[in-house]
């Protein structure tokens, strides 16, 4: 039976239409998913939507509609992005449906019962965050994420005794037990940590979360705290607290948690309190990337400078889209975006690049109608292992360019159309053989990154006779500034 890998992508708010940095956080966990897939793993690959947000109850009475009635449409152009994006994901939860209830209270009433409590507390909310600050953690009097300022909140709530779990935490996080990724993230954590946790709230009032949430087992004036019942998606979505739990008992605990910096304190310290104190095994790493920039600053609906993926998609592709995201966006630190970068990266690396050298190759075999059999391609390498597991995408798409750049030189300095003209057809076969050979590699390792371009690729190939193939990266539109 296949090794199984269980990743997630974290859940994110629907108050609005996705932005392009969630599309990053899809397309990285597909490219792990189907890298993990090649090479035999059972592979279980969930994203979904987090609507149980105060952000979504506000955003739907700003548009005068149910909170319902908004999460029903914003969840569904999640949905549409990850198949825009060719994301290969197994499942999709969205945490306003009824089995996502039952098992979030399951969670709730897993946890031990003197680690849940119940007092009166003040503090400073940002909505934005769904998250309380301390007066030291702001800046300028200003929510460090959203700028904005937080409201001072005063009510009854339940409390989750996180200061219990701060010495197993810091054994945890320190032997790698709990690995997070990068080793930046795993020192920021760490010393958090280490300075003293605070038990958090785990539930507000049902008047202020305006009767939206999943309601606190046995208590129906208070609802969960989003983030404790969005955390809990990585199980339900497997069918935890059902009656049958098929898919929890096969796939959890999860491989690979992917997500932005900006959450790393909830999945990194209060998830993992959560499930030591229920019972339930832990995750094992959490990769954690940066952000996509605009000129300088964060992309956040909340500041308004959203970059629009279904845009980019209809102007570039979805491959050229992952393509760049994948190859030219850090994986971990902070990487300003532009459609100009995007374009830069479509003509240099894949229309004059990938696409120029398969049609060149094809156009040699059809016009002297050669009969090339397709080889097998080569395994992946094994640091192409290595990079993913470390999260260094980059790296992987530079040794598969590098493999480009080989099979150009070989037809640069071998000319074959000069062997054709000679007559030379035993060496001339044999350099087609051997560039046919670089491409059904080049295909195979592109599979996890650029799904499509790999299977146009190897169709083509297949074939026999072996014909030129149509530009895979055609002219755009905006190349002629349109």
């Amino acid at each position: 039976m296949p090794k199984k890998f269980y990743l997630t992508t974290a859940i994110p708010y629907v108050n609005a239409a996705p932005h392009i940095g969630f599309a990053l956080e899809l397309v990285q966990a597909d490219a792990v998913a189907r890298f993990q897939r090649a090479n035999k793993r059972d592979v279980f690959f969930l994203t979904g939507a987090d609507e149980n947000s105060l952000k979504n109850v506000q955003a739907a009475e700003a548009e005068k509609m149910t909170t319902q009635k908004l999460v029903d449409r914003n969840s569904k152009k999640f949905a549409e992005l990850a198949k825009v994006l060719n994301i290969s994901n197994n499942a999709f939860v969205r945490t306003s449906l009824p089995e996502h209830f039952a098992g979030a209270q399951a969670l709730w009433r897993a946890c031990r019962q003197e680690d849940i409590y119940r007092k009166s507390y003040q503090g400073l909310y940002c909505v934005g965050c769904e998250a309380f600050y301390l007066s030291k953690d702001l800046v300028q009097g200003t929510c460090p994420e959203h700028r904005t300022v937080p409201e001072l909140i005063n009510e009854e709530n339940y409390f989750f005794r996180l200061s219990k779990y701060q010495e197993q935490l810091v054994k945890l996080i320190e032997s790698g037990e709990l690995k997070i990724l990068p080793e930046s993230r795993h020192n920021e954590v760490l010393s958090f940590v280490k300075m003293g946790l605070e038990d958090f709230s785990i539930s507000r009032s049902r008047a202020r979360a305006k009767n939206w949430g999943v309601p606190v087992p046995g208590d129906p004036d208070q609802v969960m705290y989003v983030w404790f019942d969005a955390l809990s998606n990585y199980i339900t979505a497997l069918g935890y607290g059902q009656e049958k739990q098929t898919l929890f008992k096969r796939f959890w605990p999860a491989d690979l948690h992917i997500i932005g910096k900006g959450i790393t304190r909830f999945h990194a310290i209060y998830w993992p309190a959560m499930l030591l104190s229920a019972g339930v095994p832990l995750p094992k790493q959490i990769f954690v990337h940066g952000y996509i920039t605009i000129e300088g600053n964060k992309i956040s609906k909340s500041l308004g400078n959203t970059v629009n993926p279904f845009e980019i998609v209809r102007d570039f592709g979805a491959d050229p889209l992952r393509y760049y995201l994948l190859r030219y966006v850090h994986p971990t630190q902070d990487s300003d975006f532009s459609e100009e970068k995007v374009a830069n990266a479509y003509q240099a690396d894949l229309a004059n690049g990938l696409g120029n050298l398969v049609s060149r190759i094809t156009g040699l075999i059809e016009q002297n109608r050669a009969v090339i059999p397709t080889p097998r391609p080569k395994k992946f390498p094994a640091e192409f292992g290595k990079w993913i597991d470390a999260g260094s995408f980059d790296d992987v798409l530079k040794g598969i360019w590098s493999e480009i750049r080989r099979c150009d030189t070989l037809i640069a300095t071998s000319e074959p159309w000069k062997l054709a003209k000679e007559g030379k057809t035993a060496k001339l076969n044999s350099v087609l053989k051997q560039a046919v050979s670089g491409i059904v590699t080049v295909a195979h390792w592109l599979e996890p990154f650029l799904p499509e371009t790999a299977g146009k690729i190897q169709q083509a190939l297949a074939a026999q006779p072996i014909t030129k193939v149509a530009p895979l990266f055609p002219r755009r539109d905006w190349e002629a500034g349109g």
